[in-house]
């Protein structure tokens, strides 16, 4: 695609009605009513609590594309960089027109309004939706299963949110971008269906690397059958699940969105241009596997009332507060750190006062009470 080589052409598309981190069925509806009539708008059910559950289809091609975002309420990046690829879909150039006569696009933009509103990974009644694609137990899972049933997809994206705490292996690079073929038995067989899954994750990687270099991981592979990308992918359909990570200072996850919306568009347009035949695989595996190794905060050179030096890790719980999702910092792991790498440090080697720097993290209280607790057990 010509225009990959404009560095920020993301800027053109974007929706900047949906900014931050919560975006609820509210902020979407208004887009979902001035879709153009090629966007074909359904209400194809309801959630728990009788909110509608919406499909955008688009393009008129053979290869039948499903993506849904937001089955979990509080991955919401994804949903942003959905509104940016519509908008971008719905501008006449020759990289849309060869989509669109290519494929036919169907797109849930938030499979679980419920969740997305009280900012819950679960849907009202408590359940994860990616955990209930066999029983299907929800109003929201039969929604999925039925509209797969009905579309009949050729390939399918599962677009999701991964938490900060997620590392490229072992090394200080965070996973900004994580990718994954799901497994469609327990001994993660690779079969037809996932190697072409793993031709487009490559396109999509190669791409990236120009953008994100050393920061695009592959998400555990584990097989449960529960999840709906297993489930979809031993039904015979390539399915490529999307991690939307952090990238550094960006809380709100502004520049994931972008890197999101590039990725979509580079799988959408390739698919639409080349026969998938799965000839990738090594390349596939070539990605490093994500790690767990970092913290939000790491608090480095701490020392206790007999001066022996300690770190501390904190990491962030999002909280929706007012409208807006507040990130409350806590202490994850006291004494010895689990991961080694902090989006943030702060070095009490040359402060003399280390309540200071806790008081702007609301970490005073908590700290001081570790402390305090450290000592008693260190006397």
């Amino acid at each position: 695609m010509q225009q990959h080589h404009k560095t920020n052409w993301h800027q053109t598309y974007i929706e900047s009605t949906l900014q931050g981190r919560y975006i609820t069925l509210d902020h979407i509806t208004s887009l979902l009513d001035i879709q153009p009539k090629k966007v074909n708008l359904k209400q194809i059910g309801v959630s728990v609590l009788k909110r509608p559950i919406h499909s955008l289809t688009i393009g008129t091609g053979k290869k039948k594309i499903l993506m849904w975002s937001q089955m979990h309420g509080n991955e919401s990046t994804t949903t942003k960089a959905v509104f940016d690829v519509l908008n971008y879909l719905n501008e006449s150039s020759n990289g849309t027109e060869a989509i669109l006569n290519n494929c036919t696009l169907c797109i849930i933009p938030m499979l679980n309004p419920d969740g997305s509103a009280a900012y819950t990974r679960v849907n009202a009644n408590g359940v994860d939706l990616n955990r209930d694609a066999q029983t299907r137990s929800q109003p929201e899972s039969v929604v999925l299963r039925r509209i797969y049933d009905e579309f009949q997809p050729d390939y399918c994206f599962n677009l999701h949110g991964q938490r900060t705490m997620y590392s490229i292996g072992s090394t200080d690079k965070s996973s900004i971008l994580s990718f994954l073929t799901p497994s469609e038995d327990k001994e993660r067989s690779i079969t037809p269906n996932r190697e072409k899954s793993m031709e487009i994750i490559v396109k999509m990687n190669e791409m990236l690397q120009n953008r994100i270099p050393n920061h695009v991981g592959r998400y555990d592979d584990g097989f449960n059958i529960n999840c709906v990308g297993d489930t979809f992918q031993s039904f015979g359909t390539p399915t490529v699940l999307f991690e939307a990570g952090h990238f550094p200072n960006d809380y709100k996850r502004e520049k994931t969105r972008e890197l999101i919306f590039y990725a979509i568009i580079e799988a959408i347009q390739y698919i639409s241009l080349n026969k998938i035949e799965g000839s990738a695989t090594a390349a596939y595996f070539d990605i490093p596997e994500n790690g767990k190794q970092y913290y939000d905060i790491i608090l480095k050179n701490l020392k206790t009332d007999q001066n022996e030096t300690f770190d501390v890790g904190v990491t962030y719980k999002e909280v929706l507060k007012n409208g807006e999702i507040d990130f409350e910092p806590y202490i994850e792991d006291k004494k010895m750190l689990k991961k080694s790498f902090g989006h943030k440090i702060i070095d009490f080697q040359n402060t003399n006062t280390q309540s200071t720097i806790f008081q702007s993290f609301s970490l005073e209280s908590e700290v001081n009470e570790y402390l305090r607790i450290f000592n008693k057990i260190d006397n």
